[in-house]
This record gives structure tokens, sequence and C-alpha cells, in this order.
């Protein structure tokens, strides 16, 4: 097995250098090779390269540095735009317009997104995912001029580092798996599997930083708070919404 998938670790800084379009393609061409639902392969991967178009959409990201100083950045789009024009070219008129059918399509994209990361690793690139494509998908359509059936889910960075850092933590695999059936967890499982990442440096600093008793609470508290939670829900449903699902 690749050792990328044992050393990988977030890019956020990168070199002034671009990515040769050749490379770029055979990233791009791993990512359609991905497992799609039926070898329908409906999803879309918008190609962001000219700097003010960068610039266009970091607002939508919140102005993190890596939008505007990657040299190239992806979204990956659930999109039924054009299988259902296919469908309707060709007779047959398509059901898509319900939150199952943007669930598949979510889905292949995201397929697609962590196999174009996994290639690009093994190419020597970094990448880094942006959660908030998602949180202000409704700036990313009219930037990027999506049209109805067309929903952005995921963007990634891509470049060569310029800075390594130090590879995040990661739980017990225990933590994750489960045999058979789901086993659920006591208190005692609990502490067990967060005992090491509590304990890390870098955890009690966020506790410290945030004034906070646990690293629990930065989560709920400071970075993922409930009301963020549900202004965004509603953003995003309602982009979907806009974009012709959820109708059924």
């Amino acid at each position: 097995m690749n050792n990328t998938y044992f050393t990988r670790r977030t890019i956020r800084k990168y070199e002034a250098r671009d990515i040769d379009e050749g490379l770029l393609e055979r990233i791009l061409t791993a990512a359609t090779r991905a497992s799609t639902t039926g070898n329908m392969q409906v999803y879309s991967i918008i190609v962001t390269r000219d700097p003010e178009m960068k610039k266009r959409l970091a607002p939508a990201h919140f102005n993190q540095p890596m939008v505007t100083e990657a040299p190239v950045a992806l979204t990956f789009c659930a999109d039924f735009n054009r299988f259902n024009k296919w469908c309707r070219q060709r007779d047959a008129e398509p059901g898509y317009d319900n939150f199952l059918s943007f669930m598949t399509a979510a889905i292949d994209a995201l397929i697609a997104a962590q196999t174009a990361c996994s290639a690009a690793e093994e190419e020597g690139l970094g990448i880094c995912y942006i959660g908030t494509a998602t949180y202000n998908a409704g700036q990313i359509i009219d930037v990027l001029e999506l049209p109805a059936g067309v929903v952005p889910v995921a963007t990634v960075t891509m470049g060569w580092p310029a800075l390594v850092p130090e590879q995040p933590d990661r739980l017990p695999l225990e933590a994750v798996v489960h045999h058979e059936k789901y086993r659920d967890f006591t208190p005692s499982m609990i502490d067990d599997l967060y005992s090491a990442r509590e304990a890390r440096a870098d955890s009690q600093k966020f506790i410290a930083e945030n004034s906070k008793q646990t690293l629990a609470q930065v989560f709920t508290d400071v970075r993922y708070k409930k009301a963020d939670n549900e202004f965004f829900s509603y953003k995003f449903l309602e982009a979907i919404r806009k974009q012709g699902f959820l109708k059924g």
C-alpha cells in the first residue's frame, strides 16, 4: 500500500509554483475513474486557476488564505444538470429533483474529491479540504454560475507544499471500526478513546486559549457552535432547494 496514506497531512501553505497542466489532467482523470452510483457520474469539478476568480471565491470561504495562494482550487459539485439533459434528449423523463438524488450526487462528488486528493498526494502535491463549500454554497453558486441541479459540496486547494506541518493525530482504530454490528460506547470506553487526544500539548493549548475546561467544550462552544450549525444548515438547505432538489 502506498505510504502516502499513512503519512498524509493537510497542507495550507504552498510554493509559488504552478501545477503542470498534464499533471493536473492526470489527477482529474484519476478522479473520474472513482466509484459512482450506477455509472452516472452525477458530479462536476470546477477548476479555478485564475487569480481574479480565486479572489472572487475567497469570501465564500471566509477568506482563508490558501484559496488565493494555492495554484489550483477545485470545487466538487453534486450535478444532475448534465444527466437530466441527457435523459430528456433521449425521451426519458428524469425524476431526480429530490433529497435522495442530491445525496447520490453529493456522495459521487465526494468520492471523486478524495480520489483526486489521493492521486495528488502520490505525485508529491499537498491538499486541503475546505468545508466552507457547504457553509456558503449560495455565494459559490453565483460566482461559478452553477445552473439548476448543481450544488457545491467540497472545495480542495492543491499545490506544492511550502511548509509540511506535524502530522495530526487520529483516534485509535477501535473508535471508528465496528465488527458485524455497531458496538455502542460506555463512558469508560469514551475516556479511553479520547484520553491521548485530550492529553496532547496542542489540545491543552486550545483549551487554555479559549478559556474552556475541556477539549469538547472548544468544539461545542467555539469551533462548531449550535447556533452556527443551525444558521448554515438553513443556508445550505435553501441553496439545495434553489437548485431544484428537495421537491420530493
